[in-house]
């Protein structure tokens, strides 16, 4: 068991004062967007000044012998704490066939590893969890296109925007929704003025109660940040999602999503690979879209974690990758057997304080501190006051 020091992303979209509080350090004005715990090549974490993914390189049996028959010698998950101040771009990211293929087929045309147009960095998967810290809000797949239809009538413009919408109520379920997402980010010239159409109607109709006024609360949440482009009409056809502190939202292979504001605690699979699909200035590959996004109907529903055992509770979700999760060991249960073993496990505490205990090896660890424990660490208990995130492999 050892502290591990994470890598921070200042991405513009991140908040100035939640990373720096959680970790007790002062804050300097500069966007704090992701804090990465884990040995991702691009911002590996340290232990004992060493990288993450150096000392997994030299120890590859600390990684455990299940995932490491699935998954090779590398730490199959990737853990972030991430704040964001507003939205993010709209993205999917591909299943392990997609990325594989996907990567392969750059690689064969001779794409630089950082070149603009590039959408494929790796050869991996990127489902992820993210479970809120406060109040998290984010969009997350595709509502029913005939209810989306409606909120548009709702606007006022529907006809106005009928040669954009009009397949919502023409075609059904994924195919309306995948024909409308793509033409409108082809929208140019005149047409793409119809985005400060949408937004001046939703201007108008801000106060309206229920769904509609949460539709056009939303679209202008977006217009600040991205001011009448139009893909802002595209992010219309998703479901908004709420999170309560301690509620996950889950997003698999394909579901397009864009985060919105909260800081949360997020976990995937150790990838880079995003499929843009708008509110951005970079690359959007239209034919990945195709390829990669589920364009179905759905309704998510925030994740809550189910109690194992006295102290620990699972957010169930089914990828291979990565188990998580939250432990709130306490007085009353005294010291804890910490779940994942057989599994390298990153531990990650949000509140309070908690001691980690093996053999004669103890680690205090306080609020914001995190902790990489071995495969080969199998018996480590933890208690205290605190509340922590842990993760392992989902294969052990």
């Amino acid at each position: 068991m050892q502290v591990l020091h994470g890598t921070f992303q200042h991405y513009a979209w991140g908040t100035t004062d939640a990373i720096p509080e959680l970790l007790g350090q002062p804050a300097d004005g500069t966007p704090v967007a992701e804090y990465w715990l884990g040995a991702h090549p691009l911002a590996p974490s340290e232990v004992d000044g060493v990288r993450l993914d150096a000392l997994l390189s030299g120890n590859p049996q600390v990684i455990g012998e299940a995932s490491r028959a699935a998954f090779g010698d590398r730490l199959p998950y990737l853990v972030k704490v991430l704040s964001a101040r507003h939205a993010l771009s709209l993205q999917a990211h591909p299943s392990r066939d997609q990325a594989e293929e996907g990567f392969a087929k750059e690689n064969a045309a001779g794409l630089a590893a950082d070149a603009p147009e590039r959408t494929y960095r790796d050869d991996w998967p990127k489902p992820e969890l993210l479970v809120a810290l406060n109040e998290f809000h984010g969009l997350a797949g595709f509502r029913d296109p005939k209810r989306s239809a409606a909120l548009f009538g709702g606007l006022g413009v529907a006809e106005d925007l009928a040669s954009v919408i009009g397949p919502l109520t023409e075609r059904k379920g994924s195919a309306a929704l995948a024909e409308v997402f793509l033409d409108v980010l082809s929208l140019k010239g005149e047409r793409a003025r119809l985005s400060e159409l949408v937004c001046a109607a939703a201007m108008r109709r801000k106060d309206s109660p229920g769904e509609l006024g949460e539709f056009c609360r939303t679209i202008l949440e977006l217009d600040e940040v991205f001011p009448t482009d139009p893909s802002i009409i595209a992010a219309a056809l998703m479901n908004r999602v709420t999170l309560n502190p301690g509620e996950g939202l889950y997003v698999p292979a394909g579901q397009m999503h864009a985060y919105l504001s909260g800081t949360g605690v997020e976990v995937m699979a150790n990838s880079d690979n995003v499929i843009r699909g708008g509110l951005t200035s970079k690359h959007v590959d239209v034919g990945e879209l195709v390829r990669v996004v589920d364009f179905e109907p759905s309704t998510p529903s925030p994740i809550r974690p189910v109690a194992a055992r006295d102290g620990v509770e699972k957010y169930p979700t089914p990828c291979e990758e990565f188990d998580v999760w939250r432990i709130t060991p306490g007085a009353q249960h005294g010291a804890i057997n910490l779940p994942g073993a057989k599994s390298a496990r990153i531990l990650l505490l949000t509140e309070g304080e908690a001691e980690l205990a093996s053999g004669s090896q103890r680690l205090l660890l306080h609020r914001g501190e995190a902790a990489f424990i071995p495969a080969t660490d199998p018996t480590a208990t933890i208690s205290g006051d605190g509340v922590g995130f842990m993760t392992a492999s989902g294969l052990r």
